[in-house]
């Protein structure tokens, strides 16, 4: 089995030799494809240097998440591997991680995104966005698990495993996202293609953000790419949609008005305004989306 493990790296230097050196000890090899947004520190040097067995591949400036992943699953595509494996930069894996998920893929096959567990960087707990999407919320929670891969409606993709069909079929990220919510449209489109998405017990990977602190400045943020992967949502129909995109943020900035809180209600109202400005693009969004020559590819 061919698997091409795609990182996509920014300033990648404090976890390089950490993820890069996971991989090159692994029971199964994989080509290790590195898509570099414009790095300022010295990750494509060291990369050259210390790693000659990795492709990389340099961008003039930084694509974001989704768009470098692309350029990652288009050259899988064209060299006929048979899975990619997303990795992020700040994550690692197990010596058996990846033989683990090629089992697991073959003997479930109606699974279309298959993620190990999600430890955090000590590997002492969960990583908490794995704990919130899974429900699990310790380690021994594993051991309870019945079968060997359990299934739930979304995993983050900090170590996504993808069977190359699956990419044919669901495509790659919609650039509609700039940052944030490209994984979460992926996962709706591939439970679109009526594929199944779950994590593998006894399976792990490491993802080192628990340093990271959370600004609640970017909570509107957060709030607009909801909404926004709610309006392009393929399992939505058009005016569920609108639905649950444009008067679900109405509904939130009218509650904050009669709640007196006016500088919510302004927010939710700058919201409503920019999903609709990308009434274009999301229509285009949910066209493609539909599209079974890989799109966005």
């Amino acid at each position: 089995m061919k698997v091409c493990t795609i990182i996509v790296s920014y300033n990648f230097e404090k976890w390089l030799h950490t993820c890069l050196l996971s991989l090159r000890n692994s029971s199964v090899k994989s080509t290790v494809l590195v898509i570099d947004n414009s790095s300022s520190d010295k990750t494509c040097d060291i990369i050259s240097n210390e790693f000659p067995e990795v492709v990389l591949t340099q961008n003039k400036e930084n694509l974001g998440f989704g768009r470098a992943n692309n350029i990652g699953m288009r050259y899988a595509l064209d060299n006929n591997f048979d899975y990619v494996f997303l990795l992020n930069q700040d994550a690692w894996i197990e010596p058996d991680t990846i033989e683990k998920l090629i089992e697991a893929s073959i003997e479930n096959p109606e699974f279309g995104i298959i993620s190990p567990i999600h430890l955090n960087g000590s590997g002492n707990k969960l990583d908490f966005g794995f704990s919130d999407y899974t429900g699990l919320r310790s380690k021994g929670d594993m051991v309870n698990l019945p079968d060997k891969i359990t299934s739930c409606n979304f995993i983050n993709a900090a170590a996504w495993f993808i069977p190359i069909q699956v990419v044919k079929k669901a495509g790659g990220f919609a650039p509609i996202f700039t940052h944030y919510g490209e994984d979460v449209n992926f996962a709706q489109r591939v439970r679109n293609e009526q594929y199944k998405i779950g994590f593998v017990k006894n399976v792990f990977a490491y993802h080192d953000r628990e340093f990271r602190v959370i600004d609640p400045k970017k909570f509107f943020y957060s709030e607009y790419v909801y909404f926004l992967t709610e309006a392009v949502n393929p399992l939505y129909s058009s005016s569920k949609a609108f639905a649950y995109s444009v008067l679900a943020a109405k509904k939130k900035s009218l509650t904050s008005l009669f709640s007196g809180k006016f500088n919510d209600f302004k927010k939710y109202v700058i919201v409503v305004f920019q999903i609709l400005c990308k009434a274009r693009s999301i229509r285009e969004t949910r066209k493609n989306s539909k599209n079974r020559n890989t799109p966005f590819l």
